[in-house]
């Protein structure tokens, strides 16, 4: 039964994912009207529409969690190191029937409309239901990788077989036996999905344009005396992790890769390899910043490759050429190299001969060869961080859209708030850590600071709070600062939007670190929310 979306509301909460859940208990306890608006037909947000095959965590499950409740912490017990998706989809609903949120929660319902009334100093709101509502204040928990985007090739979406992006997987699943199966993409959602499709496929063709880094993930079943032992001090574990750069407990290199003896630095690389995970990318202290440094781990890797795929010219299409190690997206691998030393598998290089189309049921070169195909899966990523924003008519001060503020790139204070569109937050959002870290962590932090800040404006009479131009000019500048002495910027990713056509080339993470940007939001708390300017109500006439 669908729940009536009340008509006022001191908060409206956009998403029912890991953010939004928490943000509706938290404002419930402070005593808030809230409410939750739901695209999808049931609860999870990116764990619950990404459910192809392979889909996993890249975060262990031990920090991969809420920890604003120990009751829940010790009631529930993850069973992998890297969790599963229906893993981590269950332990949201566990945590959902735990809390009794559901009733604050309408799903299959999608807001189309944000329009700002100055003179209410409120939030006008439309769904696609005919739901109109308002709302003082709106905090945008619509997750940062939540608008898949088929890649730009002509025809793909006519394609005569069965089509499947991996971030919005069909719910009734999709038949792989003994079909003729290809897949798009080799980031990490591909490089998961691909050892899996390829037991069931009678045949799987990877079309790869870039190939990507990838570490061995190591997965196995935790070991239930150490689980025990991590929920008996596991407040103090996660206060440690706060205050990391990572919001993790990686280890952080404080040598240089171009100091260290060869042989030195050659057992502390298979040390990683072994160990499995993405900690390899924090070794030293300078493969973020010098290309020098990093290629040694990136030769590392590549002499791996070699070394476990059969054929030397399929070995030598997986190695990654043209960036620097460390500056796309690091990507965690259970049997992806190996997968392609199986008979049933190609290697596609669409880089030297690129798809320039798809016809019926091929996807065809410019070289004119056509794979024939039964399914064609797209892995091929999103439209990060601003597209689930661009996706609703948010008009701010003046009836200024957002994707008009934004038109040379995301700027924000704090990745929280932006001028121009006042009482409006988001979690997690371009100019914060974001992605960059444990997003469970930055979720909490963003979550408890944002209702904090509504909570502030209740008792102190404030109905409007708006991010100053000077200070997000000066976020926006830090912002850049930071990155761009990394690596980073040598990396044609989508954390630059450099994956969807028009979209303006900005790094839009924040990368001075989970723990360094905590304080830095804890301080503006603590000067009355500097940085914004907060207007009081109007004494009537």
């Amino acid at each position: 039964m669908r729940v009536t979306t009340p008509a006022e509301l001191d908060v409206l909460v956009v998403g029912a994912g890991f953010s939004g859940l928490y943000a509706l208990h938290r404002l419930r306890i402070l005593g808030r009207r809230v409410h939750v608006i739901e695209a999808d037909d049931d609860l999870g947000g990116v764990w619950y529409r990404n459910r192809y095959p392979g889909a996993r965590c890249d975060i262990e499950s031990v920090d991969y969690c809420y920890s604003f409740d120990d009751s829940i912490v010790q009631e529930w017990t993850w069973t992998e190191r890297y969790p599963a998706q229906p893993e981590i989809l269950r332990y949201i609903e566990f945590v959902v029937d735990r809390l009794d949120l559901r009733s604050g929660i309408t799903f299959d319902t999608r807001v189309t409309e944000l329009h700002w009334d100055d003179g209410d100093a409120l939030w006008r709101v439309a769904t696609d239901r005919g739901d109109r509502l308002t709302a003082r204040h709106v905090i945008m928990a619509s997750g940062q990788l939540s608008t898949p985007r088929l890649p730009d090739i002509e025809g793909i979406a006519d394609f005569a077989g069965v089509l499947a992006h991996t971030g919005d997987w069909p719910r009734e699943g999709v038949e792989l036996s003994s079909k003729r199966v290809g897949v798009i993409g080799t980031g990490s959602s591909g490089v998961q999905a691909v050892p899996q499709v390829a037991r069931q496929a009678g045949h799987l063709s990877v079309f790869q344009r870039t190939a990507h880094y990838a570490i061995p993930a190591r997965n196995h079943d935790l070991d239930p005396s150490y689980v025990a032992e991590l929920k008996a001090r596991f407040q103090e574990y996660r206060e440690i992790a706060r205050h990391h750069p990572g919001g993790t407990h990686r280890h952080i290199g404080t040598e240089s890769a171009l100091d260290v003896d060869p042989a030195a630095l050659e057992e502390t690389f298979h040390r990683h390899w072994e160990h499995g995970g993405p900690d390899i990318l924090a070794a030293y202290r300078d493969f973020r910043t010098d290309e020098r440094a990093a290629e040694k781990a990136g030769e590392f890797v590549k002499e791996r490759i070699r070394e476990i795929v059969a054929d030397p010219e399929t070995a030598e299409r997986l190695c990654p050429k043209g960036y620097p190690f460390g500056s796309k997206r690091l990507v965690l691998e259970i049997d992806y190299y190996t997968t392609f030393n199986r008979d049933n598998v190609s290697l596609v290089d669409v880089a030297t001969d690129p798809i320039v189309r798809v016809d019926g049921n091929a996807v065809v070169l410019e070289s004119g060869a056509r794979h024939e195909l039964d399914v064609l899966i797209a892995a091929t990523g999103f439209d990060a961080l601003t597209g689930p924003l661009f996706a609703i008519d948010i008009r701010g001060v003046g009836g200024r859209t957002l994707p008009e503020a934004w038109a040379d790139g995301p700027r924000t204070f704090l990745g929280i708030s932006t001028h121009g569109f006042p009482n409006l937050y988001i979690v997690a959002g371009a100019g914060s850590p974001s992605v960059l870290s444990n997003m469970l962590i930055s979720i909490e932090q963003h979550v408890e600071w944002i209702t904090d800040f509504v909570q502030y404006q209740y008792k102190s009479g404030i109905v409007r709070a708006e991010a100053r131009s000077e200070a997000q000019d000066r976020w926006t500048q830090e912002v850049y600062d930071v990155a761009e002495p990394t690596l980073f910027m040598k990396g044609s990713s989508w954390y630059v939007g450099a994956n969807v056509p028009g979209k303006p080339r900005v790094f839009m993470l924040y990368l001075g670190g989970v723990g360094h940007y905590r304080d830095v939001c804890d301080q503006v708390a603590a000067d009355d929310y500097a940085g914004f300017t907060l207007d009081r109500a109007k004494d009537p006439a």
